[in-house]
């Protein structure tokens, strides 16, 4: 009788795990059809408001031109290189400002001297508008990559480093008490306590950082560079060619999302590896 009982609680409670999946996944697929939907009527209102003369063509143009303009700048391979090198950009200032941020949260917490001295120095910068600072790298690095890095890591360390020392701040002092209590170093105390509990406050920074990275490497493409998918912007801003702008606007919203489930994906995959 006791078996029965045992049982069919089993099976009622892998009964109620299956609702429960497929009512996840049936909200997932309304998300999904709806997020479809808005798009396909925004596009198509757009497409209709061009070709009809709703709105100024000029100035806003319309989908189908845009992937005209954009298939044919595909077909003769002068669309590559554009991407090719913000791309690149992206990539670098957003490993190092990873990197770098990660390293002066550390340093913080490591260093409670070096925390009061950097502080003020910290909050200065985080307020500071970094397009500002743009300049100042194309004088000392040169009207290259490098100021373009530059302005990109100007945007993405600070931040980078005031979520990451936030993490290690909120983690509950008593973890770190015992730590100490029984004789571990201040080594240990990180390793053992203060890192692996803000492990995934520092992988979800990383998806901060992509979005972070894309607007200092645009920004930066703006003011100095010849090459890119900034420069597109500015160029055609400057010929008047507003299906340009828009064409590239569209192409960084789909290379920056795909950078960013890349991030998520890795970010799913550390947590997971993590966590086993």
């Amino acid at each position: 009788m006791k078996r029965d009982l045992e049982e069919e609680r089993l099976r009622l409670t892998q009964q109620a795990h299956r609702a429960y999946l497929n009512e996840r996944k049936r909200i997932r697929l309304h998300v999904r059809i709806t997020q479809l939907t808005l798009l396909v009527l925004f596009f198509g209102l757009w497409e209709w408001a061009g070709r009809s003369g709703r709105i100024d063509t000029l100035l806003f143009s319309y989908p189908s031109k845009i992937i005209r303009l954009l298939s044919e700048m595909t077909g003769d391979g002068s669309l590559f290189p554009h991407i090719g090198m913000t791309v690149t950009e992206t990539v670098i200032g957003f490993v190092l400002g990873t990197i770098m941020g990660t390293a002066v949260a550390v340093l913080l917490w490591w260093s409670p001297f070096a925390e009061r001295v950097l502080d003020p120095f910290i909050v200065v910068l985080n307020s500071m508008p970094k397009v500002a600072l743009g300049p100042l790298f194309i004088v000392g690095l040169g009207p290259g990559m490098l100021s373009i890095i530059g302005t990109t890591l100007a945007v993405n360390v600070i931040i980078t480093t005031l979520v990451i020392y936030a993490s290690f701040r909120e983690v509950e002092p008593g973890y770190t008490k015992v730590v100490r209590l029984l004789g571990g170093s201040r080594s240990q105390e990180f390793r053992k306590v203060i890192f692996p509990a803000a492990y995934p406050a520092i992988v979800s920074t990383l998806k901060v950082n992509v979005g972070l990275s894309w607007i200092g490497v645009i920004v930066g493409e703006f003011l100095v560079s010849q090459k890119g998918l900034g420069y597109l912007i500015v160029y055609g801003f400057q010929v008047f060619n507003f299906t340009l702008v828009l064409g590239t606007l569209f192409l960084i919203a789909i290379v920056a999302t795909f950078m960013y489930q890349a991030v998520a994906w890795a970010e799913r995959k550390l947590v997971s590896t993590k966590q086993g």
